[in-house]
């Protein structure tokens, strides 16, 4: 069967696969989906700080995150899932603090009409309008907020002397059809790789 909950998990998620974790409330009615979904790279060198940080899953599952927004009779019906308010969502807090009602789901390879969902992954060196008008609505400066930073904090990564904005998106794909993820290298290489092929957990870290 498809669409089952609690197949799946971030630990054991490998190349290839795609994870629907979670559902969260937001405004106007409708509920946020978070996909995740392992993008790795041959070429590219295993970073300390997966190493440093085994144990967290943030860090060695190494997965990429897409969301997409969505109604919640629609998403229902998709899924199987009761995404109403008397659906089992627990209250818990976002990265600011803020509280949030969130529904664990892990539906391992989420399918709709004999299509997958799958995250893809793409940099540029200009801000989407969501990216711009995000960073207007909190008062800060876009490269401030969204520019691509070797880790947390860290300098700007710069393709071309030009910052790097990494966005993602969750697509329908014919089964067996892998997301083509476009990366910017900082010698402004740009590169096209599938799934199994792309980048490492601590670079997909996705900013709004």
């Amino acid at each position: 069967m498809t669409n089952q909950l609690n197949s799946g998990s971030l630990s054991e998620l490998q190349v290839g696969e795609c994870l629907l974790t979670q559902a969260k409330k937001i405004a106007n009615g409708k509920i946020q989906l978070e996909f995740a979904e392992k993008v790795t790279s041959k070429d590219r060198p295993v970073s300390a700080l997966t190493v440093l940080n085994a144990s967290d899953v943030r860090f060695s599952s190494g997965a990429a995150r897409g969301w997409a927004t969505a109604e919640i009779t629609d998403s229902s019906d998709i899924f199987g899932v009761n995404f109403g308010d008397d659906g089992e969502w627990m209250i818990g807090t976002d990265s600011k603090g803020r509280t949030i009602e969130v529904l664990e789901l892990n539906i391992l390879n989420p399918t709709f009409n004999n299509t997958q969902f799958r995250v893809r992954i793409m940099e540029t060196t200009t801000p989407t309008k969501s990216q711009q008008d995000y960073a207007d609505s909190l008062g800060e400066d876009v490269i401030e907020r969204s520019a691509k930073r070797a880790g947390k904090g860290g300098d700007y990564i710069l393709c071309n002397g030009e910052h790097i904005f990494r966005n993602s998106y969750v697509d329908l794909l014919p089964t067996n059809d892998n997301p083509q993820h476009v990366f910017l290298n900082s010698d402004t290489t740009k590169s096209t790789i599938t799934a199994n092929t792309g980048v490492k957990a601590d670079e997909v870290e996705i900013m709004m």
